[in-house]
């Protein structure tokens, strides 16, 4: 069986914020009932993107941020900035860390592991909300 619900993501700046709470408040009717199957969480955006990482320590959080902007820096000379310098940065930044991720279900909870969230890595500087497609397969 399947179920799918697309759903928004609060308004949030550039950073990698723990977003675990507000997926689950979306899905929880979608994955109840499963025994095992598996969630694929979607972003309809290419200026952001899903990852999944420690959950505890916000510095973690922070450190992405600052890795992230060290491997990919605004500074290079981008062509694509209709939308501001933070436009080709945010887009390469997405396509590095990816548009969707799976997370296994087990008896109608996410099976992550014990420090594991789910993160929105937000790559544009002014705040946005951001649209997630949630697919629960069984």
């Amino acid at each position: 069986m399947g179920w799918q619900k697309t759903f928004t993501l609060p308004r949030r700046s550039k950073g990698c914020h723990l977003v675990t709470d507000s997926v689950l408040a979306q899905i929880s009717e979608g994955i109840e009932n499963v025994e095992v199957g598996m969630l694929f969480l979607f972003i309809q955006h290419t200026s952001a993107a899903l990852s999944i990482n420690e959950n505890y320590d916000p510095d973690v959080r922070r450190d992405m941020d600052m890795a992230l902007d060290t491997i990919v820096p605004e500074s290079l000379k981008w062509m694509h900035t209709d939308e501001g310098p933070d436009d080709s940065v945010s887009h390469t930044k997405a396509s590095l860390v990816g548009s969707t991720i799976s997370v296994p279900i087990t008896k109608g909870h996410l099976n992550l592991g014990t420090w594991q969230g789910i993160y929105l890595t937000e790559f544009r500087h002014a705040a946005h909300t951001r649209r997630v497609v949630a697919t629960v397969l069984s």
